[in-house]
């Protein structure tokens, strides 16, 4: 018995030899190969912990693969008054009446109506598509967006009943008439170039065909045509959990929000004195309202007595970070430096990502001059456009960081080439042409079609032209701001922030005070000021400018941060001020 057993397991090896080509000896493990690039240390949202996950965030690529960038999709909307309990008993022009602001003066939620949503084409809604064959309403929808709302044609915010299927797997339906857009694809434009790059983040869009029918005062209405939209993915929990992303994670919209502490606004709920409202008005919460890691994220930010390479390295992604600068950077889209971002943070973890939102401000060097017949836009250009921001502008005194950011702009210039952009921009307009020149939308056009077309034909320039200007802004002494006008013994002083070089060259000022904003026959202007601070003697009642500019040895100049809102516009590196008839000093400012 025991020769036979013995036979029975060397017949078992011969076979396990024949079919494996090897001898798999007891005890011994088999080796295999595992993913190395990350390093998974401890996991930790404790700030004194040193160690974290090394994750980096990738978006999900997929959800773009089937998209037709110049597609168009017909929706059609049938809206009705609903109740008083949702605040939908008004009628659809009550909603068009107001604009955001209308609603906040007065401390009243928006004016909403129910609705109905169908997806089709040109011919009616479509079978398998969102609503077909609805007879009562599957959504509310109101305004949306801030001075976008003063507009003529207001752009909408649609909600999909919970139970009443969605659109492409979302739930909330943004359609945006980008009124202060030129081209009304900017946006739609960046969000498409993101989503080819690995590093970037995008937002799902769709243009869109609207019909509206106005049922809340008339139940016989027909369908009415509302022109071209685009159709923009809302970033809330199904986003993060769409893209691959943690949904119970923290997201915020920055709707005003320099990474300052702002100890009287961000405070945790539990506070007794914390108010909600007062938040959302500096970050949106889009996910979870625990509020504790901003808080010590921004602690960490604030804190100068602790390296911003420690503080970086623990709060912030590098390649994300990099990323997303460099992209706007080479996009011109000015308006990112306290807002129209949205930030995120995976649960459990430390590290806080960058998101794009509202890129309407990008590409916007020909149309800014054919709208304002201006070339200059002050500092808002290159890195000098981050700088009154607490968290870049300490990023960005780091030579090594500067460094990075350089290597990630290079990266993206290869990428976003002239005729990549011309190609894109072709298909573009091919349907934006037809709309902006057929009613309703050919009554609110920003440009003519001359100037359209000029626009389109030079925004694939765009981007050396601001590779150019961030070039400028490296070797440029950066922003400051003035101070408002000070008296010692009797006599006026003004001062001013003292200049940052990159390069640690001396800056000097030149100092002038008028009456104009022209500054065509100054009171007072003294040049080569190696010192912030200048005498202006006594001041008669009235309005007064100063204008400060920083120069370098190697010549290179900047105005300051404060501006003067003009009818013209902006007149930037100008501070308004008005001395009263005591003698009192008040500076001009404006809300942004």
């Amino acid at each position: 018995m025991k020769n036979k057993s013995i036979q029975k397991i060397l017949l078992l090896m011969g076979v396990s030899i024949f079919l494996t080509g090897c001898v798999t000896v007891p005890g011994e493990i088999e080796k295999v190969e595992k993913v190395t690039d990350t390093e998974i240390k401890t996991q930790t949202a404790n700030p004194t912990k040193e160690e974290s996950i090394d994750y980096t965030l990738k978006d999900n690529k997929f959800l773009y693969e089937t998209d037709d960038d110049t597609s168009v999709v017909t929706m059609y909307l049938t809206v009705r008054q609903g109740n008083k309990e949702e605040n939908t008993n008004h009628t659809w022009e009550e909603l068009n009446g107001h604009s955001v602001y209308y609603y906040d003066e007065l401390g009243i939620e928006r004016a909403k109506t129910e609705a109905i949503l169908q997806v089709g084409d040109e011919n009616g809604p479509k079978e398998g598509e969102l609503g077909f064959g609805v007879s009562i309403p599957n959504a509310i929808v109101n305004i949306r967006g801030q001075t976008s709302s003063k507009a003529a044609q207001k752009s909408y915010k649609i909600e999909i009943k919970d139970g009443k299927g969605s659109f492409r797997d979302q739930k909330t339906i943004n359609l945006n008439k980008h009124v202060f857009d030129g081209t009304r694809f900017k946006n739609k434009l960046c969000y498409d170039l993101m989503e080819e790059l690995p590093e970037m983040i995008a937002l799902r869009t769709q243009f869109v065909h609207l019909y509206v029918k106005d049922e809340t005062v008339n139940g016989n209405a027909k369908f009415e045509d509302y022109g071209l939209y685009t159709q923009v993915e809302q970033p809330n929990k199904r986003f993060l959990k769409n893209h691959g992303f943690d949904r119970y994670g923290q997201l915020y919209k920055i709707n005003f929000f320099e990474f300052y502490r702002y100890e009287d606004v961000i405070k945790l709920k539990s506070n007794a004195d914390y108010d909600e409202a007062a938040f959302n008005e500096l970050l949106e919460i889009k996910g979870d309202d625990n509020h504790s890691k901003l808080i010590l994220m921004l602690e960490d930010v604030n804190d100068y007595s602790k390296p911003m390479e420690e503080v970086f390295t623990k709060w912030f992604d590098e390649e994300n970070f990099f990323s997303w600068m460099a992209f706007h950077i080479l996009v011109g889209n000015i308006d990112t430096q306290s807002r129209n971002t949205l930030l995120y943070s995976p649960s459990n973890m430390d590290k806080w990502y960058f998101m794009s939102w509202d890129n309407d401000a990008s590409f916007s060097q020909t149309e800014n001059r054919l709208a304002h017949d201006e070339e200059s836009s002050g500092w808002e250009y290159g890195v000098s456009n981050y700088w009154g921001n607490i968290l870049f502008q300490r990023v960005l005194k780091s030579k090594s960081y500067r460094t990075k950011l350089d290597d990630k702009i290079q990266e993206y210039r290869i990428i976003m080439t002239k005729e990549k952009l011309e190609e894109m921009i072709t298909g573009y307009n091919d349907v934006v042409w037809k709309y902006r020149n057929q009613l309703p939308d050919i009554l609110n056009l920003k440009l003519t079609n001359e100037e359209y077309l000029e626009t389109c034909q030079t925004i694939p320039e765009e981007i050396s032209q601001n590779y150019e200007l961030y070039k400028k802004s490296l070797d440029s002494p950066m922003p400051f701001y003035i101070g408002d006008p000070e008296k010692k013994n009797g006599t006026f002083y003004i001062n001013w922030d003292n200049s940052y070089d990159f390069d640690m060259e001396d800056v000097t000022y030149t100092f002038e005070l008028a009456k104009d904003y022209t500054f065509n026959d100054p009171l007072i202007k003294k040049g080569e000021l190696d010192y912030p601070e200048c005498k202006i003697g006594d001041l008669e009642p009235g309005q007064y400018f100063v204008r400060v500019t920083a120069k370098n040895k190697s010549g290179f100049e900047q105005t300051a941060f404060d501006y003067y809102s003009s009818d013209a516009g902006r007149v930037y590196g100008v501070k308004c001020f008005y001395v009263l008839k005591d003698g009192s000093i008040v500076g001009d400012s404006y809300d942004e």
